[in-house]
């Protein structure tokens, strides 16, 4: 095996982890989420709104991707850009 092979067999139980929490407090963490955009957004005077409003998003979205996978069923197709 090599050392991704490795890398990838011990962080095997983290991601599933990563997962099991994200699918018990993914409301939680969109919460987080948009508010720490919500502030960065207030720090930066909107010079960026259209970057944090696509990170958030996006982020979002890996959030639900992530407590899909442990639910059993298929996680949702990626937004189209």
């Amino acid at each position: 095996m090599g050392f991704l092979d490795n890398l990838k067999a011990k962080l095997a139980p983290a991601k599933e982890k990563v997962g099991d929490l994200a699918q018990q407090h993914g409301d939680k963490i969109d919460q987080g989420l948009d508010r720490a955009a919500r502030t960065v957004d207030e720090r930066t005077k909107g010079k960026y709104s259209d970057k944090i409003v696509s990170g958030t998003q996006k982020a979002k979205d890996a959030v639900d991707r992530l407590g899909s996978k442990n639910e059993g069923g298929t996680p949702p197709p990626p937004p189209a850009s």
